[in-house]
């Protein structure tokens, strides 16, 4: 039997890197920055961060070098997961940032398992469908939101599978239904401005005070979102099919043998019982009073997490809590209004956190990495200085506006071996911040670069998993859907290259 090649697993990819970086700091020479203290205002007072200095590296001897196993608190290659596991503190990577994505998980966990969310969109759906324009948008608009808000993605899947008979009896195709749902999370996802598991991240590694720069980021959301409405309902109304070509598609007998041929592409992806059961259980399932309840407390939670961060100064431990509370808040509504018993409450928190565990995992993981390279710290002798100075050296010959574009191409770029918008975080930003240091650029442009970078490229990237798996729900080809995206891709990519232009010209902080 033919084995086909797949991508390897993250931590796989971990693994190599982890011996890159061994092999590194056996071979490279240690060296150091000058740093200087820069001091902002916050809603919670003063603050103070320790930025590079340019032009101030210098060499460093280095005791030591490769070492399997290391004794002592010591970094060797068997040490990486453990010391990087448990470094730092609750304020930042890696053991606060897994902490967060640990609690923050269990409590979304909870609000899925309530259903709400997706008897909204449901009720959303049936009330403004007849109204076909309005349809499209208020449902891309609703998935853009939820891929800005709580980094919608994988969920795309379930609604995918919803969606399918409905936009067909409408007279959609596939690709409209997969452009409202997973591509519309994806556009939400990178030009997020409060998303706890992309940009609440790579904020706190690159000590960036948290939701900062939401001004900026939400006027990219509202284009990049307009962007893919106009987009949406320019494809949706070249190819609607007439109303007597739907009529012949509903025939059972073509739409068995188109069902057929396709289930042998796609037998990997998605069972067509379960998919067609799940439809039927989704669509019957009421919009009540609880599931207002419900969502009025989400909306109300969101809005004390951005006045905590705006107002307090919020940073990971608090935001933590916030998301927590508001987790168990929504879930005794929904245990007291009978949806389900409190101790299915507690196996959704857990199966919640079970979900990003792997994200977690990478977060320690990367910072072992970086552990083994000499630290992050810059005026501490290390490898990571070194290779910054070199990197930082081939970006001094360009202006701050190319190097810029050159973080958001080289995002873009990783973006395909790590799909997970958590874990490149966890491995770019202890490099791409101090980077953005010396080549001019703000450190908040530079998490806009991992952003664009890392959000819409998913939309084409066939080791994103949860593409692969809205595909799948839809029976349609990679190979046809690339064919029929790739152009709005490169639309997309010119935006971003304008929008990182904008960013150091207004001096995005």
């Amino acid at each position: 039997m033919q084995q086909h090649w797949r991508m390897p697993d993250t931590f796989v990819i971990l693994f190599f890197v982890a011996l890159l970086a061994s092999a590194l700091s056996w071979w490279v020479p240690a060296g150091q920055f000058s740093t200087e203290t820069v001091v902002r205002e916050t809603p919670s007072g003063v603050q103070e961060r320790e930025v590079l200095v340019a032009d101030s590296y210098q060499a460093v001897p280095r005791d030591g070098g490769f070492k399997w196993f290391a004794e002592g608190g010591e970094i060797g290659l068997a040490n990486i997961p453990f010391e990087g596991m448990v470094s730092g503190s609750k304020w930042g990577a890696a053991i606060g940032v897994m902490a967060f994505i640990l609690l923050v998980g269990g409590s979304f966990g909870i609000i899925v398992k309530t259903t709400s969310i997706e008897r909204g969109i449901l009720a959303l759906i049936h009330r403004t469908q007849r109204y076909d324009q309005l349809f499209l948008i208020l449902l891309f608009l609703v998935f853009s939101l939820g891929g800005a808000v709580f980094g919608m993605g994988e969920e795309a899947i379930a609604f995918c599978l919803v969606l399918l008979p409905v936009m067909s009896k409408l007279g959609y195709d596939k690709v409209t239904v997969v452009l409202v749902t997973y591509v519309a999370t994806q556009i939400g996802f990178a030009a997020s401005w409060m998303n706890p598991f992309s940009v609440a991240i790579a904020q706190g590694i690159a000590e960036v005070p948290l939701l900062s720069g939401a001004g900026f980021r939400m006027m990219v959301w509202l284009l990049l979102t307009t962007v893919g409405v106009v987009y949406t309902l320019r494809y949706a109304k070249r190819t609607r099919q007439p109303q007597s070509q739907r009529a012949a598609a509903s025939d059972p007998k073509i739409a068995n043998e188109d069902s057929a041929n396709q289930d042998t592409a796609n037998q990997d992806t998605v069972n067509e019982g379960t998919a067609n059961e799940k439809y039927a259980q989704s669509s019957t399932q009421p919009f009540t009073h609880l599931d207002t309840a419900i969502l009025s407390v989400f909306t109300l939670g969101m809005v004390w997490v951005v006045w905590g961060v705006v107002a307090r100064g919020y940073y990971i431990p608090e935001l933590a809590s916030q998301f927590f509370a508001i987790g168990i808040i929504i879930g005794l509504l929904a245990v007291f209004g009978q949806r389900f018993r409190a101790n299915d409450m507690s196996e959704a928190f857990v199966k919640g956190a079970q979900d990003l565990l792997p994200a977690a995992l990478i977060v320690g993981f990367a910072k072992g990495i970086i552990l083994i390279l000499g630290g992050g710290e810059p005026d501490t002798p290390s490898t990571l200085n070194t290779l910054l100075y070199y990197a930082g050296s081939s970006l001094s010959g360009m202006s701050e506006h190319v190097a810029a574009v050159s973080m958001l191409l080289f995002q873009g770029g990783f973006n395909f071996f790590m799909t997970s918008g958590s874990g490149q975080a966890a491995l770019t930003m202890p490099i791409m911040a101090p980077l953005s240091d010396l080549a001019g650029v703000s450190r908040q442009t530079a998490i806009l670069a991992f952003q664009l970078g890392d959000g819409l490229t998913n939309i084409v990237v066939p080791t994103s998993a949860a593409l692969i798996g809205c595909l799948g729900a839809v029976k349609l080809d990679w190979a046809t859907w690339l064919k029929t995206i790739w152009r709005f891709q490169v639309f997309l990519a010119g935006c971003c290259i304008i929008i990182m232009l904008v960013a150091v010209i207004t001096g995005y902080k």
